[in-house]
């Protein structure tokens, strides 16, 4: 079983959505409503709904039965609390979808949960129209050229990272230690079909992109 969690993010950063017999899906607030307008019925829905209107709150409730509807003022954010509840049904991976654009303070605690599917051990990966994000702890990895998503940048989550070794990648490494703050590791690309990368210490963010646009 895999869950896919919608959030309620702007439209323009949503990749197309679709459902399939392995997914569940999990609405979060105004993704709850973006959902059932692509016909697919969630099968649970978090939020405090502050986000759409009583009418279109109306249509959630009528079209699900599992509604977690919460008070605006909280310790967890809407989509922290669907996450926690997609944890604990050990699913094969989560993918978090609206959680990009728009606020910044509300993009930057969602890529937070990474690090907390991380440190549990689950297969989380937060995909937009634009970027695929995930976090790994030490160890060795294989990744697979996608041609959609063409760029694969690594970014040092907390801390530096030790020994990163780059093959298969248009800038290769050898045991390099990269600091906090580096942005050397940006916008590599494979050169094979397949490419290998690996640390000894440290957490790595992996960053996927479609577009050579940049800052």
């Amino acid at each position: 079983m895999k869950i896919h969690i919608l959030a309620g993010g702007p439209d323009e950063h949503m990749p197309p959505l679709h459902q399939s017999n392995d997914v569940k899906w999990v609405g979060v607030d105004r993704g709850v409503f973006l959902l059932l307008q692509q016909d697919i019925l969630p099968v649970k829905a978090f939020g405090d709904f502050d986000s759409i209107t009583n009418a279109q709150l109306k249509l959630v409730r009528e079209a699900l039965q599992d509604v977690e509807l919460y008070p605006a003022e909280k310790d967890a954010t809407d989509l922290e609390l669907a996450f926690e509840w997609a944890i604990e049904q050990k699913p094969e991976s989560i993918c978090i979808f609206g959680a990009t654009g728009g606020r910044l303070d509300h993009m930057f605690g969602s890529i937070q949960l990474l690090y907390k599917g991380l440190k549990k051990k689950a297969n989380v990966q937060m995909i937009d129209n634009q970027n695929i994000i995930q976090l790994f702890e030490p160890g060795t990895y294989h990744v697979d050229r996608l041609k959609e998503f063409h760029y694969i940048s690594f970014v040092p989550f907390a801390g530096g990272v030790k020994e990163l070794t780059l093959e298969g990648f248009k800038y290769p490494l050898n045991k390099h230690e990269v600091e906090l703050g580096s942005t050397l590791c940006i916008s590599n690309e494979l050169i094979q079909q397949r490419g290998t990368f690996s640390f000894t210490k440290g957490i790595l963010m992996m960053v996927r992109s479609n577009d050579k646009r940049c800052l």
